[in-house]
């Protein structure tokens, strides 16, 4: 299973359509991408990201949406993580004799 997160076009270098690449900044770090596939895509498009090619174009609501709801579900697995983790770890520890 994928699950992208949209990132925001930050840069664009090139003009021919089958070698045009961008910069895409997720927040926490920026890929470059290749844009084939979105021959329209300008600096400040939000967009989603597949194996490297930029491949869908976003309404920065959509877009802004999509990252709150990856960041809930990020900080539910982590709760979650560090919650086994502490039971994983009463479990285990053992009374002194």
């Amino acid at each position: 299973m994928c699950l992208t997160i949209p990132g925001q076009l930050v840069a664009v270098d090139g003009t021919d359509p089958l070698t045009r690449t961008g910069v895409v900044d997720y927040g926490a770090e920026r890929r470059t991408v290749q844009l084939l596939y979105l021959p329209e895509a300008v600096v400040g498009d939000w967009v989603v990201v597949h194996a490297g090619f930029a491949t869908t174009r976003l309404a920065e609501s959509e877009a802004l949406e999509a990252r709150r709801l990856h960041a809930e579900l990020d900080a539910a697995r982590r709760a979650e993580t560090a919650g086994a983790t502490a039971a994983t770890f009463a479990a285990t520890r053992q009374e002194p004799a």
